[in-house]
């Protein structure tokens, strides 16, 4: 069964979503799971592909684009650009595409920014509506 979490963060800026991604990729990693990064475009996805690398000095974070010779248990990509497996999906894209909610897990990063806010509501109000269990996870009160 499908199940989202939401992770509030106190930011308005929509680059701190990026960040707390990175966050995000070591704990999956952590549970061996495998996860896919849905971007909103190319260009997001080569960003990330660079905040990945550059997140830990002292980690790796192993990372592929979609379509990559290389495996990697963190695969990016956008449009309808799907990994093999459906284990945890993580929409950067906002817009919820219908065969996300096929994975085991989906997780959206939300930051105090009118767009990001109403979209996530959206996602919020569709996983209630398709009987999916939606975890808030309110970063806002861990941060101070």
């Amino acid at each position: 069964m499908t199940e989202a979490d939401f992770y509030v963060l106190p930011a308005s800026d929509p680059e701190a979503r990026a960040l707390f991604l990175c966050r995000l990729c070591d704990r999956v990693l952590g549970t061996g799971k495998q996860m896919h990064i849905h971007c909103t475009s190319e260009e997001e996805a080569a960003h990330l592909d660079q905040l990945l690398w550059e997140h830990k000095p002292e980690a790796f974070l192993p990372h592929a684009m979609i379509g990559a010779d290389t495996p990697a248990p963190i695969t990016l990509g956008w449009a309808d650009q799907r990994p093999d497996h459906q284990q945890v999906f993580v929409n950067m894209a906002l817009d919820l595409p219908e065969d996300a909610l096929k994975y085991e897990r989906i997780l959206e990063i939300v930051v105090q920014e009118p767009s990001i806010l109403q979209a996530t509501r959206n996602n919020y109000r569709l996983y209630q509506d398709k009987g999916i269990v939606a975890r808030m996870n309110d970063m806002r009160k861990k941060s101070r």
